[in-house]
Formats: C-alpha cells, structure tokens, sequence
C-alpha cells in the first residue's frame, strides 16, 4: 500500500461520491502523467481536483510553482501536511468553477499550464470554462472519461464532433498522452479514463472575422443537430429560411447540409458570411 493511500486510510476519510473523488496512488503512473503532460521547470501550474496529493508532489518536482485549488474541505489539513517540505506549493480551497481564476492566479507565471483530474460530472463544464474564462494558458492537462477525450479528438463527421470538439481544437491542438484503465483509481470508477493534453494555438485554427460569430453559429447548427444548417439558423439566428439559404449559397455549402458534417474552414466561411449580414444589417457583436 502507497504511503499516500495509508494516509487517507489512517484520517478514515470516506471518498466522496457527489464530489467524484476517484483517486490514483501508483507513483509510477504519477511519473509518467506529469512527463506526458510536459509540464516543465519554467511552467507554473494550476493544478484543479489534487485530491490526495498524489500528482501534486510530482508536480512539484517538474515545475516552477505549483497552485492548487481543491474544494473538499476535509482534504485540505491532509493535503497541507504532505506537501509542508514543497516550497513551491499554494493550496487553495474553493470551487474552481465559482473562484475568480485571474485573481487566484495573479502571482503565477503566464501563460499557464492547467493540470487536472476532473470530476466526470462537471467535465465537458470545466473544460468549457477554463477555454473561456479568459486565463493565458500554455496547456491542458486533462484525466477525463475516455467518452470526453474521444469527443475532444473527433473530426467533423464524426459521432463526437460537437461544440467541445470544435470549441478546443479551435484553440488548441488536442491529443491522447495516455489511456486510464479504471482499475487504477481508487475507488474504481465505472469507466475508462485518459489522459488528454490541449497544446494552445498560436492563433485560431481558422481565420475568421468574429469569433463570438463563429461559436455561435456553431452553437445553434449543434444545438438542433436533427436540422439542416439553414433551419438551424433561421430558428436560433432571428432571420429567414430564405436568408439562411442564402448565406450558406454565399459560403458555398449546401442549404441541406447539417451542422456536423462542416469542417472548421466551412463553419468559418459560413460565419464570415453571417457576420456580413449582420453588420449590413446595422446589428452589433451580440445581434
């Protein structure tokens, strides 16, 4: 038995179901997803859900500074007796998705390098947030349901691709560091996990004239995936079916065609030709 598995033992501390606590101790697995995530000696860290501590030392040891933020009351005198010998380390307690992360990261270097075992039930929420919150970020190093990282690497066409999909590979460049059997949690949740890592982009994927367009029309092709573009746009975009068919005519795409079949460079023409008509049409960013 781990040292760090002895000491949740020894507290009886109870794992928390509502708080999706499912926890690793294999230092060897720990070592190897701090290496996978490529945190490094000039990396500070925002380190989300460190649990028992387990990757948080590990953490350390790779990186310039290491911030993490854990909502579990319960673990934060156990979590400030193992690390007390890491001077690189700040604890936080509060919840991630109600903290505000510019302020609580304030002292950190930038861009930063997130690292996280999220909670299945708040993942596709986190991920969401941590890409909008408006954080300089280097990378996301994420453990999530293998679920979540096939739809952050899926392509258009594809059962996954939706707004995850599109919004992180929009802004980054995902890819799978490493499969998660669920043997090696503690508890053992029910599913598989994966360790996935989200390089940040330089710029966009694609170009386009307005960004909060572009994620909007997304949003309303994906949120009535059913629909061809043209009726998802007519019903969510306040315009016509005759001015969707027109714009999607004037991006060269087919008025049948359904939202996840578009690739990133599609979507983008046919947000540049709604932003067009929008500005023709005198409305503002958020018209």
């Amino acid at each position: 038995m781990s040292k760090t598995r002895e000491r949740i033992r020894d507290s009886q501390l109870r794992y928390s179901k509502s708080l999706g606590q499912n926890f690793l101790y294999d230092d060897d697995l720990l070592a190897a997803l701090v290496r996978e995530s490529g945190v490094g000696p000039e990396d500070d860290v925002l380190e989300i859900g460190p649990g028992s501590g387990s990757m948080t030392r590990h953490l350390c040891r790779a990186a310039h500074h290491v911030l993490s933020v854990e909502l579990d009351e319960r673990l934060i005198p156990l979590l400030r007796a193992f690390m007390e010998q890491e001077r690189n380390f700040t604890l936080v307690q509060g919840d991630v998705m109600r903290l505000n992360l510019t302020e609580v990261t304030s002292a950190l270097r930038k861009p930063l390098s997130v690292v996280a075992n999220i909670p299945y039930y708040i993942t596709t929420p986190l991920i969401t947030h941590l890409l909008t919150c408006g954080l300089p970020l280097k990378r996301l190093a994420l453990m999530v349901q293998k679920e979540v990282a096939d739809k952050l690497l899926s392509a258009p066409g594809g059962e996954g691709w939706g707004m995850l999909a599109l919004r992180a590979q929009f802004l980054s460049e995902p890819r799978l560091a490493m499969e998660v059997p669920a043997a090696c949690f503690t508890p053992a949740p029910k599913v598989d996990s994966a360790f996935v890592v989200l390089e940040m982009r330089g710029a966009p994927a694609v170009d386009v004239r307005s960004p909060e367009d572009f994620f909007r029309v997304a949003s309303a092709g994906f949120a009535l995936r059913r629909k061809t573009m043209a009726n998802a746009l007519s019903a969510t975009l306040r315009m016509t079916r005759s001015e969707a068919a027109a714009l999607l005519e004037r991006a060269g795409l087919d008025e049948r065609v359904r939202c996840e079949q578009l690739t990133m460079p599609e979507l983008a023409r046919l947000s540049d030709a709604c932003t067009a008509w929008r500005e023709d049409r005198g409305e503002g960013s958020e018209g």
